[in-house]
């Protein structure tokens, strides 16, 4: 299978990058994602992990990828698929401006700087499947991430397009 990539874009900022998909690593999850674009949302940025982005989805594969290529610990470019119910993010600690539904909830994140470790104080340990790496723009995505955390979020999407 050739490579395939896609576009991640924070809308409001003006900044793109191009990112592979890691189909021989993550075979599933990149089918699911692949098969769903475009997808965009509001986007976050984490808490505990660090160095993090992410837009939440509801369900969009027919069923929930196998946690396969996981990580605790994304590098600079990683793009992970994270699978949660809403009484997992239900807590006021995590910002949302409503309550997050009920049921499955995809979050789909970027990690753009080091020092990353996936553990919540109220879940401990949640490994990502990586099913996706940054090739290029990571610096000017980055910026716009460091951007985000200092400004706020508010406004800004998250989106991730196929490229051809």
């Amino acid at each position: 299978m050739a490579d395939r990539y896609i576009e991640v874009a924070l809308a409001k900022r003006g900044v793109r990058a191009t990112a592979r998909l890691l189909d021989d690593k993550a075979p599933v999850t990149c089918a699911a994602v692949w098969d769903a674009l475009p997808l965009g949302g509001d986007v976050y940025h984490a808490k505990y992990a660090r160095n993090e982005i992410y837009a939440l989805f509801p369900p969009f594969a027919p069923e929930e990828p196998p946690l396969e290529n996981p990580t605790i610990t994304p590098i600079p470019g990683d793009l992970c698929y994270f699978t949660f119910t809403g009484t997992e993010l239900g807590t006021s600690s995590y910002g949302y401006d409503a309550r997050p539904q009920s049921g499955t909830i995809v979050d789909l994140a970027l990690f753009y700087e080091r020092n990353n470790l996936l553990i919540n104080g109220d879940v401990g340990w949640v490994p990502g499947i990586v099913w996706g790496q940054v090739v290029d723009g990571l610096d000017v995505l980055a910026e716009a991430c460091n951007d985000l955390w200092r400004a706020g979020a508010q406004g800004e999407t998250l989106s991730f397009r196929r490229q051809p």
